[in-house]
């Protein structure tokens, strides 16, 4: 069965709605939370960064909330803030997940 749209996020929109957790953003300011956070691991191009807006906008996760010339800045919403809790969530079972396989084999981790 085909999953839901928006339902598991991609590393790139984890980390952009971890930006807005912070506070209210515009692309420039989330592209250097994200490197900065990640130390330059993850780097999201401008061509994902306005498709992960879009999207994050129409789900109504974001809105926007100023415009200056080309300047566009946005505030995650609490739906937003409720996929990136879920998220945040469903990672951290993964983890737990794999710690729990590791130590059923003998405590080995990879």
């Amino acid at each position: 069965m085909p999953k839901k749209s928006m339902e598991l996020l991609t590393e790139s929109m984890f980390y952009v709605l971890m930006a807005f957790c912070q506070g209210p953003m515009c692309g420039a300011d989330i592209v250097s939370f994200v490197e900065k956070q990640t130390a330059g691991r993850v780097q999201i191009g401008p061509a994902t960064l306005y498709t992960v807006l879009a999207k994050f906008e129409k789900e109504k996760y974001i809105r926007e909330i100023a415009v200056e010339g080309r300047k566009r800045t946005y505030e995650i919403t609490p739906k937003g803030t409720e996929a990136y809790a879920e998220e945040l969530a469903r990672l951290r079972q993964c983890v737990l997940d794999a710690q729990a396989a590791a130590m059923e084999k003998g405590g080995k981790t990879v």
